[in-house]
C-alpha cells in the first residue's frame, strides 16, 4: 500500500479590487508560491490558494469613480489579478472570488447560520467609528492625531442596528492559542503584538450593514435587510475553495491551512477574528500565519496620489519574472518592510543575476563544451560535495522558517564557491584534473538549478537544459 503524501495547505490573502495589482500583492503572492513550490520539491501535496476580495463599500465606490457597475468593475480588475499566474510564473492550483455565486456564496451562508445556530449571532443598536479603508469599525485606540494609523484618513461616525458576533465569548481561548503556539504567528513580534491587544479582551464585532448603506456584498441568509459584513465574508474563503458546504473529500484533505501569508494591516481579522469564526464552527485552526511588511518606494509609501505606485506587469516586461521574483525575495525583508527603487532593482539585477550566477553557468557550460565533458559519468569531488550538503542544510533551515533571503544567500554562497574553485583550478590550462574539475563544476551548477527552483523556477530549467545540451544562452543579460 502507498503511504499517503502530507498534505500542505497554503493560502495568500485575498487581493482587493478597488485597485489594480501593484508589487506590494505581487511580493505575497510570489512568497507563497515559492513555499508552495519548495514543499512540492519535499513530496507533499500542495494546495496553494489565491483570489480576490471584491464586495463592500470602499469597492462599491471605486467603480463608481470609474463610472462602472460594481460586477463590471470587480470582473475587471480580478481578471488582472488571474493574469499574475502567467506573468510572474505562479503555481497556484485555485482562484477564488468573493462574488463566485456558486461556490464561495453557498459557504459564506451555510456558516452564517452555523455561528447564528451556535448562538454566536445576535443583533443591536451601534453606535461607532467606521473605517471605510480598512471596511471595519475601529475603536479610538487605532486612531493617531483622529485618523486611522493604515489609510490617514478620518473614521467616520457611524449608528445602525446590526447582527454582531461574540467574539468575546472566545477571546481566553484566542489568547492561550496564540500563546502555546497553537496559532504560531510569524514573526515573533507580530505574535506579541496580537497577545498584548488580545490580553485587553475582544469586544463583540459587528458582523452585518444594513443593506440600505451597502448593497454590494451578500445578503444575509434570513434577513435581506442587512449585508454580511465584508471580513466575514472575505475570511471564508480559505473553507469555500475547498467546498467545506459540501463536506468535501477536498475539505477532509487539506483543512485546516498549514500557512496563511499576509500583509501586517491585515493581521488583526486572521488572528483574532477569524480563529473566533473558526471556534464557533468547531473547526481546526490555521496551523501557521505568516505576516510580512509593506513595500516602499524610494522610502515612500506607495500612493495613487504619490504616482509612486509599481506596476508588476511592467517591471515583468522590462527586466523577466524571474528578475522581479529574485528582487522581492532577496532584497525585501520577509517579516519587515523594505524599500524598491530602480536603482537598487538594477543594482542587484547586474551584480547577482548577470554577473554571478549568468556569469559562472556561462563559464562552465563554455569549458564543458570546449573539452567535451559529460557532467552525469563523473562523481563529485569530497570538498565539493560537504559545501553542497551545507547549503542545502542552511536553505532547508531558512525556508522552514520563512527566510526566502537567507535562502537566497546559502545559494549565491556556493555560486562565489564555484568561482573561486575556478580560479584556484584554472581548467581552462591542460591538466590529469581538468575534466575532473569541469565534472565538479557541471554537477555543482546542477545542484545550484536545483536549488533555485522555487524562487526562479524558468531559471532552473534553462541551467538544466544548458547543461544537457551544453549550449550556453546568456540567463541575465547585463542592462
Amino acid at each position: 500500500m502507498t503511504k499517503q503524501k502530507k498534505k500542505f495547505y497554503i493560502t495568500t490573502s485575498l487581493a482587493y479590487t478597488n485597485l489594480a495589482p501593484h508589487i506590494g500583492f505581487a511580493l505575497e503572492v510570489i512568497q507563497v508560491d515559492a513555499l508552495a513550490r519548495y514543499h512540492r520539491f519535499l513530496g507533499e501535496d500542495v494546495f496553494f490558494l489565491t483570489g480576490t476580495d471584491e464586495h463592500g463599500q470602499k469597492i462599491a465606490k471605486a467603480a463608481q469613480e470609474a463610472g462602472k457597475e460594481p460586477k463590471e468593475f470587480c470582473d475587471e480588475i480580478s481578471n488582472e489579478f488571474r493574469k499574475l499566474k502567467e506573468v510572474l510564473n505562479l503555481s497556484n492550483d485555485d482562484f477564488i472570488r468573493t462574488t463566485d455565486q456558486r461556490r464561495h456564496w453557498p459557504v459564506v451562508k451555510k456558516v452564517w447560520l452555523k455561528l447564528k445556530e451556535n448562538g454566536d449571532i445576535y443583533k443591536k443598536k451601534y453606535k461607532g467609528l467606521y473605517c471605510i479603508g480598512c471596511e471595519a469599525f475601529i475603536t479610538k485606540k487605532d486612531l493617531v492625531d483622529g485618523k486611522c494609523i493604515h489609510h490617514q484618513k478620518k473614521p467616520e461616525a457611524v449608528e445602525e442596528e446590526n447582527y454582531f458576533f461574540r467574539l468575546s465569548k472566545y477571546s481566553k481561548k484566542i489568547e492561550k492559542t496564540i500563546e502555546k503556539d497553537e496559532i504560531k504567528i510569524i514573526p515573533e513580534s507580530r505574535k506579541k503584538e496580537m497577545l498584548n491587544f488580545v490580553k485587553q479582551g475582544l469586544e463583540d464585532i459587528s458582523f452585518s450593514r444594513p443593506r440600505k448603506d451597502l448593497k454590494w456584498g451578500i445578503p444575509v441568509q434570513d434577513d435581506n435587510t442587512q449585508t454580511i459584513y465584508v471580513w466575514a465574508d472575505a475570511l471564508t474563503n480559505y473553507l469555500s475553495a475547498l467546498d467545506y458546504n459540501k463536506n468535501s473529500n477536498k475539505f477532509k484533505k487539506y483543512w485546516p491551512a498549514d500557512v496563511h501569508c499576509l500583509g501586517k494591516d491585515i493581521q488583526k481579522f486572521h488572528c483574532l477574528i477569524w480563529p473566533g469564526i473558526l471556534l464557533s464552527l468547531k473547526l481546526s485552526l490555521p496551523k501557521t500565519i505568516f505576516v510580512h511588511g509593506f513595500i516602499t518606494v524610494s522610502g515612500q509609501k506607495m500612493s495613487k496620489s504619490l504616482g509612486n505606485v509599481i506596476d508588476p506587469f511592467e517591471l515583468v516586461r522590462k527586466y523577466g519574472a524571474d528578475a522581479v521574483r529574485y528582487f522581492l525575495l532577496r532584497e525585501i525583508p520577509p517579516t519587515e518592510d523594505g524599500d524598491f527603487t530602480y536603482q537598487k532593482f538594477e543594482g542587484r539585477y547586474n551584480s547577482d543575476l548577470a554577473k554571478g550566477l549568468g556569469n559562472l553557468v556561462a563559464r562552465v557550460i563554455t569549458l564543458a563544451t570546449k573539452f567535451k565533458v559529460k557532467s552525469e559519468k563523473l562523481k563529485v569531488a569530497v570538498k565539493n560535495q560537504k559545501v553542497i550538503n551545507d547549503t542545502w542544510k542552511r536553505y532547508r533551515r531558512a525556508l522552514d522558517e520563512f527566510k526566502f533571503n537567507e535562502a537566497l544567500v546559502s545559494i549565491w554562497e556556493l555560486i562565489s564557491f564555484c568561482d573561486k574553485y575556478i580560479e584556484k583550478e584554472r581548467p581552462w590550462e591542460k591538466s590529469k584534473k581538468q575534466k575532473e574539475v569541469i565534472g565538479n563544476l557541471l554537477s555543482t551548477i546542477g545542484e545550484i538549478a536545483k536549488l533555485l527552483k522555487p524562487f526562479l523556477p524558468e531559471t532552473s530549467e534553462k541551467i538544466l537544459k544548458q547543461i544537457e545540451t551544453k549550449k550556453s544562452r546568456p540567463l541575465f543579460p547585463r542592462i
